[in-house]
């Protein structure tokens, strides 16, 4: 379908479980309603083939949003120059900075960023433990 699955979440309750299923578009334009409602029909086919959440779930399908989950790489490259709020060890704790790019050498993948004072830092992306694009107002 050319999508890519960010994020998935599995909440509720035993009677009634939810499902939210974050997709991304693999050519990097933007996620449509059309592109959610498709994503929907597909999942809802297999879930129901499979009986994996009985006859009353709820599937809810949507655009990773604004603060989408940066895991891979491809996501630190392709958000260059943009905030993010990262959470690891390397930095002390949880530090808003600015993605300044991704070095791949033979220490591992990390990313370079801008820390709140100016200073940059390069963080081994194993060492993340979570990180998401950052929204300001």
């Amino acid at each position: 379908m050319g999508l890519d699955l960010v994020e998935l979440r599995r909440g509720g309750s035993r009677n009634r479980p939810t499902l939210d299923v974050r997709i991304d578009r693999r050519d990097g334009s933007k996620v449509t309603v059309d592109d959610c409602a498709a994503a929907s029909r597909a999942l809802e086919a297999r879930l129901d083939d499979a009986h994996a959440l009985g006859e009353r779930y709820v599937l809810e399908v949507s655009s990773p949003g604004v603060e989408r989950p940066l895991r891979t790489p491809a996501d630190w490259r392709r958000f260059t120059g943009r905030k993010a709020s990262v959470l690891s060890e390397a930095l002390g704790g949880r530090v808003e900075v600015e993605i300044v790019g991704v070095e791949d050498d033979a220490m591992g993948v990390a990313a370079l960023v801008r820390m709140p004072r100016g200073e940059e830092r390069r963080i081994p992306l194993a060492e993340v433990k979570e990180a998401r694009l950052a929204f300001t107002w």
